[in-house]
């Protein structure tokens, strides 16, 4: 025998009505936008508190916009990417490569065994000449020169120094 299922009283059942929001914005965009939010506000305090490591902050400048009127001690041109360039070395900028290769060099304490050939399609290293300088580059397998490097950024340590 089936069974049938009779429906005795049809008032019982009523259509489903669909639920409202008693805000005006769902909450299943809300959840994502205070994430982004939360997000936004903590790359932003991790980048402040990088650039406040030395007590100021660094002021890059991008390499177009500078010229050899305007260098300041502690200005940083070039990239702003320091895990793009990983090298670093430290020295009084002065013109003119190692047999070829390298445009300037940095010359360093310990003789000329010290120096550091430089070359950059980044910066403009001529304005940083008689200047002590830190830069920040990609060391390259030299022919002649025992150290060179492709310059991506330079911070300028003290203006119109003395060689070592």
């Amino acid at each position: 025998m089936e069974a049938q299922l009779i429906d005795s009283n049809p008032s019982l059942v009523k259509p489903l009505e669909p639920v409202k929001s008693k805000s005006g914005m769902p909450k299943k965009l809300i959840i994502p936008l205070v994430i982004i939010l939360l997000g936004v506000a903590s790359g932003w305090g991790i980048s402040r508190k990088s650039s406040l490591i030395n007590g100021t902050p660094n002021q890059l400048t991008s390499p177009e916009s500078i010229t050899a009127d305007s260098l300041k001690v502690g200005e940083i041109v070039g990239v702003p990417d320091e895990k793009s360039f990983r090298d670093k070395a430290e020295g009084v900028l002065v013109e003119g490569g190692f047999e070829g290769e390298g445009s300037h060099h940095l010359v360093r304490p310990g003789g000329d065994n010290q120096n550091v050939y430089l070359t950059s399609s980044i910066v403009d290293l001529s304005l940083f000449v008689n200047h002590k300088i830190t830069v920040w580059g990609e060391t390259f397998s030299a022919q002649k020169a025992g150290w060179l490097m492709d310059v991506g950024r330079v911070q300028i340590v003290e203006l119109n120094a003395k060689l070592p």
